[in-house]
């Protein structure tokens, strides 16, 4: 019997320190090999960590919301089986994938054993907790909790503690029938609650709304921020895309966004500044010849901005293929790594929730940002009468250490043109 010591595992290429977002165990709990231990979240993928080894917790070395350097020891455990303690180096990893089996790949080494098999890395959708446990007797001290990924996943997003559920399944593994009478018991409860005295909840900021802040401040911090905004008349676009829908047979659906994007690609000729990158660390604008689109999703996580690669390389319907399933793999947690990084523009829309006018936030190291505002059909002069027409304002801003206020007018009357002759942004100079 030894000592061994799980080490934070390397998550991604050049990530140096990630943050603890959950522990699953405590000291004294008794854990299985492949049991998930904790999770840990860097960039924008929560990954979870399962245990190398069977054997007692007996020390945990992070605590939610702490961030650890890559290599740091996160747990150890009193290992059953035969050896002495465990002084391997810190380990390395590849990069890991979202998961498709119940039991993911990787092969992250938090320990130099060749006799035991390497924790797993799974990345999974950190969601808020949203309900909290019903009064159930607790599990024995120590006996370790069995439920599949999927009852872990629907249990983190609902807040609830699997070591306060009875499983009613084999050898006790919790179901989700186990879950459905918990939330059940609950809303009893509740109908049967009176009023009370106020309390105030208190919820730590981590993982994915904690990035999305760090974000969002050093962006809001750093960069001057100019924006401009426009009334553009979309009454023919609108008209295109119901037309083009009407004949588009198996192919997807258009909505505005892909032909907005569509347009960004035709604007890139003529204001080729704006789809740039500024690395204001070592001042340095990189172009690109290529248009890589982020387009800013919002998830029951937090807001996610999920890439369109070679947007000029895409037809309308591709364009519009490609931005639903980037935000079905976001909203389902299933985003990879690299979906998720190297746009040169963001597009960013709430849809119908829109407001007449927004002042986006620049994706940084991006220096422009285009925002969509709501529809309306307003009245507008032709030069002899008022006609119905429909109108949308579009918000940009803009970098103004990289991009001048002339520049950005431009853009923006580009940007109008082509969506008010949507034909131009087919046409081939």
């Amino acid at each position: 019997m030894g000592i061994r010591t799980i080490r934070l595992p390397d998550v991604g290429e050049g990530v140096t320190e990630a943050e603890v977002t959950e522990i699953l165990v405590k000291p004294g709990d008794l854990v299985r090999e492949d049991d998930p231990i904790a999770a840990v979240m860097t960039d924008k993928a929560t990954v979870e960590i399962t245990s190398a080894y069977s054997g007692k917790v007996i020390w945990i070395g992070g605590e939610v919301g702490k961030t650890l350097a890559i290599g740091s020891d996160l747990i150890r455990i009193e290992d059953e089986t035969e050896g002495g303690n465990d002084t391997a180096s810190p380990p390395a990893a590849t990069p890991a994938q979202p998961a498709q089996a119940s039991r993911p790949e990787g092969n992250v080494q938090a320990d130099n054993c060749p006799l035991k098999s390497p924790p797993s890395l799974k990345v999974v959708e950190n969601r808020p907790a949203t309900i909290a446990t019903a009064a159930i007797p607790p599990r024995a001290e120590g006996a370790a909790v069995l439920a599949s990924p999927a009852v872990r996943a629907r249990a983190r997003e609902n807040g609830i503690d699997l070591r306060g559920v009875a499983g009613s399944g084999p050898a006790g593994r919790i179901t989700h029938a186990d879950l459905d009478n918990l939330f059940q018991n609950v809303g009893q409860a509740k109908d049967r609650s009176v009023s009370g005295p106020e309390t105030v909840e208190t919820v730590k900021v981590v993982g994915l709304r904690r990035m999305i802040a760090k974000r969002m401040s050093e962006a809001n911090a750093t960069i001057p921020h100019i924006t401009v905004v426009e009334e553009v008349d979309v009454t023919e676009i609108e008209a295109l895309r119901a037309k083009l829908n009407e004949s588009r047979g198996d192919k997807p659906k258009l909505t505005i966004l892909p032909l907005i994007a569509a347009a960004l690609v035709k604007a890139k000729e003529t204001c080729p500044k704006i789809f740039a990158r500024y690395d204001d660390e070592a001042e340095e604008v990189h172009y690109s010849t290529a248009v890589h689109i982020g387009i800013a999703t919002m998830t029951e996580a937090g807001l996610m901005v999920p890439v369109v690669r070679n947007a000029q390389s895409l037809s309308p319907y591709q364009l519009a293929g490609e931005i639903t399933r980037l935000a079905d793999a976001c909203r389902e947690g299933k985003a990879k790594r690299e979906e998720l990084s190297g746009s040169t523009i963001t597009i960013t829309s709430l849809g119908p929730l829109g407001a007449i006018a927004t002042t986006p936030i620049i994706n940084k190291p991006e220096v422009a940002i285009l925002g969509v505002n709501r529809m309306a059909v307003r009245p507008s002069w032709n030069g002899s009468a008022f006609v119905p027409r429909t109108m949308m304002n579009i918000s940009a801003s803009f970098d103004h250490r990289i991009i001048d206020g002339w520049d950005a007018a431009v853009f923006v009357q580009k940007m109008k043109t082509l969506l008010e002759s949507p034909a131009l942004i087919f046409m081939k100079d």
